[in-house]
């Protein structure tokens, strides 16, 4: 049974990328190539950091934002992705299936965390799976909110059943 679902939060992918390209063109000038590339790799690293920084400030609002459902119980273990998939857009895709084990119909919000190869997080979205009838499962995507590359991970961090 597949169920309607949104991606409420997320990274600042897309800040990431603009400010990037914002440092990588003020490199221009009267400076030589290896200046440019050292202040390239410079200003690389502290948007890497910055990036760092908005992922873990976004998983901490998605955590904040779980925590204020009401009535919510934890449903970690009624959850579970799929395989990492890479689209074509360089977007990476997992599913996610929920089981509803209540005695009636629930909704769910899902925390997917996205984890690079030496398992740093990368990226994070919450997804929700509405109307899940009771003792039944449904299925929806969790899509990363931007391109990742190499190998990525997508495992679930929370989930609340309300």
């Amino acid at each position: 049974m597949a169920a309607r679902h949104r991606t409420r939060w997320a990274t600042g992918g897309a800040a990431l990328a603009l400010a990037l390209s914002a440092a990588l063109a003020g490199c221009g000038g009267d400076d030589s190539p290896a200046d440019a590339a050292s202040k390239a790799q410079s200003a690389v690293g502290s948007i890497a950091s910055e990036a760092g920084e908005a992922v873990e400030s976004a998983s901490a609002e998605a955590r904040q934002r779980l925590d204020d459902i009401q009535d919510g119980a934890d449903a970690k273990d009624d959850v579970t992705a799929g395989p990492p998939v890479t689209g074509s857009d360089g977007r990476v895709r997992t599913e996610l299936t929920a089981r509803n084990t209540d005695d009636s119909s629930r909704s769910f919000a899902i925390q997917v965390d996205f984890r690079d190869a030496g398992g740093q997080l990368v990226d994070t979205v919450i997804v929700t799976v509405d109307h899940v009838q009771a003792g039944h499962s449904a299925t929806a995507t969790a899509r990363s909110t931007h391109d990742l590359s190499g190998e990525v991970r997508a495992e679930v961090a929370r989930a609340v059943r309300y």
